[in-house]
């Protein structure tokens, strides 16, 4: 099997033309492989465009403050990228003069950059000869060889590496991986692969041993925490709170309504109770959202509502212009809020 010539003569015929695609520019590359973690293309594609108009060289994004950073990346998600790409601009700044590193070694300490990233970078950008290993290329060798060897461990990992770099082209290592992971994206999907017109038709072990559904195996499923989140979004018509959040979690560095949190479902009649003890006013309103779903958390949100500020501010809080809000990245979870808001969705509950 002539594996890199077969997925590579696919690759020319079947790519879809983006952006990223159309440069060897390391630093736009490297946006693109962190923008586009855990992310669609489609979604991604906007964010791609908006850093390179906004930060056209490395030093633009290394020099821009964080909280507009942050604002730019707002609705992706996974904040720590976007933390992290910040502080890698940086260390490029201060370590190679603002000059994208070269070598796969100097790549890879950049923070954030893991071995797909720093393998994605070195091939696409220098055609050096490290094999990409993502999603789609674990669904892909996994069905190819029919690998019954879990993914998320330590022997998969270093199985799937295995193999990748052996069937890299070392000549054309840039097209072979784009090739390996177009490949996995539009042809040997997730769910319904479109197993009778695939190029491996006849060398897909999987296909033939009927465990196509089956691959890739992994482990087990990560457990799922549950956290429960009461904000209090107080609001006199000009001015607003908000309280950044500081701490190793969720949304660091982001903006969000005062709230407290609680491991379980609480009563709604002694959140009520606590407000008018802690805060001396009453909610006008409260609005319950559905689950808001993160890799391994399930946020559920409700936000009580006041027309009125509190007597006494927080230290940690801060009062702000209604009219600068927009100057402040928040999770996707108050923006999910706002926008039902706006909707006249919020439920009303009787004092």
């Amino acid at each position: 099997m002539d594996f890199s010539r077969q997925i590579t003569d696919w690759y020319r015929q079947n790519k879809r033309e983006l952006p990223w695609r159309q440069t060897t520019n390391p630093y736009y590359i490297w946006l693109s492989e962190i923008i586009l973690q855990q992310t669609r293309v489609i979604q991604g594609m906007n964010y791609y465009l908006k850093f390179i108009n906004h930060y056209p060289t490395i030093d633009d994004l290394a020099n821009a403050d964080e909280q507009s950073v942050l604002n730019d990346w707002q609705g992706l998600g996974y904040y720590s990228r976007a933390r992290n790409l910040h502080a890698a601009a940086k260390q490029i700044q201060s370590t190679y003069n603002g000059v994208f590193p070269k070598t796969y070694e100097e790549i890879i300490s950049l923070k954030g950059v893991g071995n797909y990233t720093a393998a994605a970078i070195s091939s696409f950008a220098y055609n050096l000869p490290y094999a990409v290993v993502d999603g789609n290329v674990f669904r892909l060798l996994s069905r190819l060889f029919d690998i019954d060897i879990a993914i998320d461990s330590n022997e998969g990992q270093k199985t799937f590496t295995k193999i990748a770099n052996e069937l890299l082209d070392n000549q054309n290592p840039g097209i072979h991986n784009q090739a390996v992971m177009e490949f996995g994206a539009l042809q040997c999907t997730p769910t319904n692969p479109s197993c009778t017109n695939c190029i491996f038709q006849q060398e897909c072990i999987a296909l033939k041993n009927g465990t196509v559904n089956m691959r890739p195996l992994k482990k087990g499923k990560t457990k799922i925490r549950n956290r429960y989140f009461h904000y209090f979004h107080f609001d006199n018509g000009v001015d607003i709170i908000l309280q950044k959040r500081t701490e190793k979690d969720i949304w660091q560095h982001l903006y969000e309504f005062p709230k407290i949190e609680f491991e379980q479902d609480q009563n709604l009649e002694e959140i009520k109770k606590f407000i008018k003890q802690t805060f001396q006013i009453e909610a006008v309103d409260f609005t319950i959202l559905k689950k808001h779903i993160l890799s391994h958390q399930h946020i559920y949100c409700t936000f009580w509502i006041f027309n009125e500020l509190p007597k006494t501010i927080d230290s940690q809080w801060e009062k702000i212009r209604k009219s600068e809000f927009d100057l402040y990245p928040i999770p996707r979870v108050i923006d999910r809020y706002l926008d039902d808001k706006v909707k006249n969705k919020q439920r009303t509950i009787e004092f």
